[in-house]
C-alpha cells in the first residue's frame, strides 16, 4: 500500500506530519511519499533520526509551492498547480499512490481532490465525513462542512457514502439516522422532511430521525445532515471535550482530596482521554471523489497523522468507492417526483 502525504500542510509545520509518517511505516507494511519542499523534508527527517531501513519506504516528492490556511481554495488550486496537496492527489490520479492525506487547508484539499480525481459516477456532491466517539461504537456523520446548502438528493447520497465508509468499523448493515429536531417523521424543515421520505424508500437501513442528544449514545451508526449543521456539531463536540477536560483539571487541583482521588482514578481518566481523543480517529475521509483522500485537523499530532495514513489504507482495502457506486446505482430511481 502506498499513501501520499502532504508534508507541508498543518499548523505545526512538517515535523508532526513526518513523525506520523515514520510511525505509520513502523507499524504497518506501508510506503508513504512525503510531498513538499525536499530540503525542508530532508532536514526534518535528519532531525527525527528514523531507522535508516525505513527511509526506503519514505520517498520524497519535491514541490515548490504550498497552499496556506487562509487562502481561497478555488483561487489557490488554480494558481498553485505545483502545491504539495495538488501533487499528492496527482500521484493518486497517476496510480502512483493508493490515497492521499493532508492536514492543510480543508477547502483546498477537497478542491484539489475533485480537480485531480473527479467524482464517482452519479455522485452529485462529494462531502466530508467524520467519526464521533459514542457510548458504544463510533458514529459517522456526513456532511461536516463541504456542502452548506443541500437538496434532499444530496443527503441521500451522503447517507450512502457514509454507510459505505462506516464499514471500516466492521459494521455490515449500518443503521442510518437523519439529524432533526424531533424523532417524528413530520419534524424538521422542508429539507429534512423530503430527505426522510427518500431515505425511507431507499435500500439503506434507515431507522428514522435522530436528535442532537443521540449523537453520543451509539444507537445509530450513520448520521446524515447538511454541511452547515454537521460542521456546527463537529465544532461543538470539539469544544465540549476541551472544556470538560479543563473543568476536570481545575477540579482535581482544587483540593488535596481531589488530587488523591485522581491518583487512584488515573487508569479511568487515561481510558476516557483515549476514547474521546480525535487523534484516535485519524482524518476525515473525502467521500464521493474518484479515489481515496483524507483531510486532518490542522493541529493534528503525529499520532493523528499516523492513524489517518492507516485509515486511508483501510478505505482502499474494503473498497469503499465500489460500495458507494453500486449502492447509488441501486437507488437511482428514487426522486422527489416518484415518492
Amino acid at each position: 500500500m502506498h499513501i501520499a502525504l502532504d508534508a507541508m500542510g498543518g499548523d505545526h509545520g512538517p515535523e508532526k506530519l513526518i513523525a506520523g509518517a515514520i510511525q505509520a511505516v513502523q507499524e504497518e507494511d506501508l510506503q508513504v511519499s512525503l510531498v513538499g519542499d525536499e530540503q525542508v523534508i530532508r532536514e526534518t527527517l535528519r532531525g527525527l533520526s528514523p531507522d535508516p531501513a525505513l527511509l526506503t519506504r519514505l520517498p520524497v516528492v519535491h514541490t515548490s509551492e504550498v497552499i496556506e490556511m487562509g487562502e481561497s481554495p478555488v483561487e489557490a488550486i488554480r494558481k498553485k498547480k505545483n502545491a504539495s496537496v495538488m501533487v499528492a492527489f496527482d500521484l493518486v490520479r497517476k496510480k502512483k499512490a493508493d490515497g492521499a492525506v493532508s492536514a492543510g487547508n480543508s477547502g483546498a484539499t477537497m478542491a484539489a481532490a475533485v480537480r485531480k480525481l473527479g467524482r464517482i459516477k452519479s455522485v452529485s456532491r462529494p462531502g466530508i465525513a467524520s467519526a464521533f466517539p459514542t457510548l458504544k461504537q463510533p458514529v459517522v456523520m456526513m456532511d461536516v462542512g463541504a456542502n452548506v446548502d443541500c437538496r434532499p438528493q444530496h443527503l441521500l447520497q451522503f447517507a450512502i457514502m457514509a454507510s459505505a465508509f462506516s464499514q471500516i468499523f466492521k459494521i455490515k448493515t449500518p443503521r442510518v439516522g437523519l439529524l432533526s429536531i424531533g424523532e417524528e417523521a413530520g419534524k424538521g424543515n422542508q429539507l429534512v422532511k423530503e430527505t426522510h421520505a427518500m431515505l425511507r424508500e431507499s435500500s439503506l437501513n434507515f431507522i428514522g430521525n435522530v436528535e442532537g442528544r443521540d449523537i453520543w449514545q451509539g444507537n445509530v451508526d450513520v448520521i446524515v445532515c447538511d454541511g452547515f449543521i454537521g460542521n456546527v456539531c463537529l465544532k461543538v463536540s470539539e469544544g465540549l471535550v476541551e472544556a470538560a477536560g479543563q473543568m476536570i483539571r481545575e477540579g482535581i487541583m482544587s483540593s488535596l482530596s481531589a488530587k488523591l482521588g485522581y491518583w487512584f482514578a488515573r487508569p479511568v481518566f487515561r481510558r476516557l482521554k483515549k476514547r474521546v481523543d480525535y487523534a484516535e480517529y485519524g482524518g476525515a475521509p473525502l467521500l464521493g471523489i474518484n479515489g481515496t483522500g483524507l483531510v486532518c485537523h490542522g493541529k493534528s499530532s503525529s499520532a493523528a497523522i499516523k492513524n489517518a495514513l492507516l485509515e486511508a489504507t483501510k478505505i482502499v482495502e474494503i473498497k469503499v468507492n465500489e460500495k458507494i457506486e453500486s449502492t447509488i446505482a441501486a437507488n437511482l430511481n428514487i426522486t422527489l417526483e416518484n415518492i
